[in-house]
């Protein structure tokens, strides 16, 4: 199920019910269109209700179940990505600290990269170890923007 945001339409795709991937437009690793299956909106209610909230500045933390499917390693990286707070960032040395690998800095950034649910998993809260803006499977553009919109300052301050 496709819906609008500020960020662009997200694709909202469900296994068994569940949430299990936001994709953005032009994002990268998106799957083809055709493996979405069909449109239903029967699972998205709630998804769509929160993400409203989130976009309106009324939602700092998801509440959502999700199915996620990744390697034991990027389930874990993706719960760390859950417990940074809104409006803040953290380095991928950091995530890899909080995991208790501190050499893992490399891998968590690619586990990050492989975030299925965008947005409601935050992966643009990471940044490099400089505090500058890092890959993101949305661009880079739209990293600023959601940082931006989550530190109630303008998109030009990162």
């Amino acid at each position: 199920m496709v819906v609008d945001s500020p960020y662009d339409a997200l694709t909202l795709v469900a296994v068994d019910g569940v949430l299990s991937r936001i994709h953005m437009t032009d994002q990268r690793h998106r799957p083809p269109e055709e493996s979405f299956g069909e449109p239903d909106p029967r699972p998205f209610g709630e998804v769509i209700r929160q993400l409203d909230a989130y976009f309106a500045g009324a939602l700092t933390a998801f509440d959502l179940p999700l199915r996620l499917i990744g390697t034991p390693f990027q389930l874990r990286v993706w719960e760390q990505l859950c417990r940074i707070p809104y409006g803040e960032t953290r380095t991928y040395g950091e995530l890899a600290e909080a995991l208790g690998n501190p050499a893992a800095s490399r891998a968590v950034g690619l586990a990050n990269g492989k975030n299925p649910v965008s947005i409601v998993v935050p992966c643009h809260r990471v940044i490099g170890a400089s505090g500058s803006l890092t890959g993101y499977g949305g661009g880079l553009g739209r990293k600023r923007r959601l940082l931006a919109f989550e530190s109630g300052r303008s998109d030009t301050l990162f």
